[in-house]
């Protein structure tokens, strides 16, 4: 007979998708690092050992969210969050400060981008809210 609670029976992995606990939306997982370089107080949040999500709906005001439902907001960041904003002037690219407007008006930046990641010369992880690469961000 096989005891279900033992270590090897229970699971710590993390879901990669999450539900955000305000609008009801499945959204992808995000490094604890990144929420840390975007919110005003690092030190006063005390991430625990699970997952955490970022929801990219404009008209919801959390951005980040626990696998426990915990939320994280707009109000709560340093910054505002380009995917989160209708603004033609909300950043599409952190690591070179790049809005969506200078990214339409000139082909060339978006090269430019393609070229500093090949070259592993950003920081998305901690720059971009996502925690990934913004060249899916870049208007098309």
């Amino acid at each position: 007979m096989s005891d279900c609670c033992s270590t090897s029976c229970t699971s710590n992995e993390v879901k990669k998708r999450h539900i955000c606990p305000k609008n009801g939306v499945e959204y992808g997982q995000v490094p604890s690092l990144t929420i840390k370089h975007q919110i005003k107080s690092p030190w006063s949040l005390s991430l625990i050992n699970q997952g955490y999500y970022f929801c990219t709906d404009p008209d919801c005001s959390v951005v980040y969210f626990g696998e426990d439902n915990s939320i994280i907001e707009k109000s709560d960041l340093r910054s505002e969050i380009g995917v989160k904003s209708k603004s033609e002037d909300a950043l599409v690219c952190y690591c070179y400060g790049i809005t969506k407007s200078q990214a339409n008006a000139n082909l060339n930046i978006r090269n430019f981008v393609i070229e500093e990641t090949k070259h592993h010369q950003c920081a998305c992880e901690a720059r971009n809210p996502s925690g990934k690469c913004c060249l899916s961000e870049f208007p098309k």
